[in-house]
């Protein structure tokens, strides 16, 4: 009897850390996607000091004018399967974030400071994916990416090389 009730401690010991384990990881993904400034170009507004209420990370209208590539927006963030990466899973998002493959084999453009977050240790990238996975998904599709050229179908701002 005493052996049943120690396993049933340790069980609930265990569920009880991995939970707050996930708390933690949550918590520390959204501190790191402020800190990243992810919301300064995934959430609509943002770029114009006016973020949309319920739309954080849910992509921009306003875009990027790239030479030589084009004009890009920045997507949807929020785990929308039809406009977001709802079908990406934690490892997808965080090879995106630390490489700039998407699942698709697409590499992402270069505004995306992806070499920078190449250096975010292991807990820290799998932390930012979980909780991205985490947000109410927003159906939001923004104008899709064009190329040099071609006339955009919404504003952007222009990057230049110095």
């Amino acid at each position: 009897m005493m052996f049943k009730g120690v396993m049933v401690f340790v069980v609930a010991t265990c569920l009880t850390t991995a939970v707050h384990a996930n708390d933690d990881m949550i918590k520390r993904g959204e501190y790191l996607s402020k800190i990243m400034d992810c919301t300064g170009c995934h959430t609509p507004g943002a770029m114009m000091g006016k973020p949309e209420p319920g739309m954080l990370l849910a992509g921009s209208k306003i875009g990027f004018g790239i030479p030589q590539v084009g004009v890009v927006y920045p997507p949807n963030l929020t785990p929308d399967s039809e406009t977001g990466p709802g079908s990406w899973s934690e490892g997808d998002i965080v090879t995106a974030v630390r490489t700039g493959v998407r699942p698709d084999g697409r590499q992402l453009v270069p505004v995306m400071p992806w070499p920078s977050y190449s250096a975010l240790t292991d807990e820290d990238a799998h932390s930012l994916a979980v909780y991205l996975k985490t947000l109410p998904p927003v159906g939001n599709a923004v104008p899709k990416m064009v190329g040099p050229g071609e006339k955009p179908p919404a504003p952007y701002l222009t990057v230049t090389g110095g």
